[in-house]
């Protein structure tokens, strides 16, 4: 299972973390615990006095730490609800069903006192990890929005060939570009390269970000994107890996790819693979 399965602290630089000695969140093989989260913005340490504004911010706070150990509101199976007053529960269910109505967690309501008196509801969560299915939403892009988003994977995932936004959207019009989002949350990328040359070789390259690895995104992203390269009439495909990662030439071998060539670019020190689709039909 390698690094799927390794035990992971996910912090959000939260005084109370440091001081304490804690982690905002522990990946535990498929298992996600987030610890008991307030109202604070940990950027700014400040804390609203409105209950529903702290309830707001508890979810942004989980949704970080959520993302980071690979996971979305989507992924949460249990969560529970701490608050020094009963009567604050209700105010906050409009803002706890936008987060969890369509999950329906196993969730409990407990008053008792938290650590600090500012404090007005605290909330934790455990998720799992498991095979997203048909959650994956796969969009082309569109906009410097999303431009930025897909530069941001892909520089996450090849920082050898990091791009500035200007030669990401000098993509756009050569090549078909897409986003792919569990929910809200932006998990990978994909190139399509149009066929080329006498043999019409497309060039499709999935890309997911570390933290979601393992969760079938990438299968979702490189059907798709092999579907567009054959609609465009390819004749043979192509992929392209960084070889110092090897979650992407694993992917590639797993659906058919054989290595054709090595290389490092002039003037660079890493080095690259080139893979074709050894079936293509």
């Amino acid at each position: 299972m390698g690094d799927f399965m390794r035990r992971r602290a996910v912090s959000s630089g939260s005084v109370f973390e440091e001081r304490i000695g804690y982690a905002r969140a522990v990946v535990d093989g498929d298992r996600v615990h987030v610890s008991g989260t307030t109202g604070f913005d940990y950027r700014a340490m400040t804390i609203s006095g409105d209950v529903v504004e702290q309830a707001g911010q508890c979810l942004r706070n989980i949704g970080d730490a959520l993302a980071e150990a690979g996971c979305t509101f989507g992924d949460v199976v249990r969560v529970r609800y701490l608050l020094p007053a009963r009567e604050d529960f209700e105010p906050c269910w409009p803002v706890l069903r936008a987060a969890f109505g369509q999950v329906r967690p196993a969730a409990t309501m407990m008053v008792c006192g938290l650590a600090d008196e500012r404090m007005r509801i605290e909330i934790e969560v455990d998720a799992r990890r498991g095979p997203v299915g048909d959650g994956v939403r796969v969009v082309g892009v569109d906009g410097d929005a999303m431009v930025e988003e897909w530069r941001h994977v892909h520089n996450a995932v090849v920082p050898a060939a990091a791009m500035s936004l200007d030669d990401a959207r000098a993509r756009v019009g050569r090549y078909r570009l897409v986003n792919a989002y569990l929910g809200e949350v932006l998990v990978g990328c994909s190139t399509v390269r149009p066929p080329a040359g006498e043999e019409r070789v497309a060039t499709v390259i999935a890309r997911v970000l570390p933290a979601f690895r393992g969760r079938g995104i990438g299968r979702v992203l490189y059907d798709d994107g092999l579907a567009h390269a054959r609609g465009l009439g390819a004749g043979a495909v192509e992929t392209v890996v960084l070889a110092a990662n090897g979650d992407g030439l694993r992917f590639a071998a797993a659906r058919g790819f054989a290595e054709s060539e090595r290389y490092v670019l002039p003037g660079e020190s890493d080095e690259w693979v080139d893979l074709r689709l050894t079936d293509p039909a």
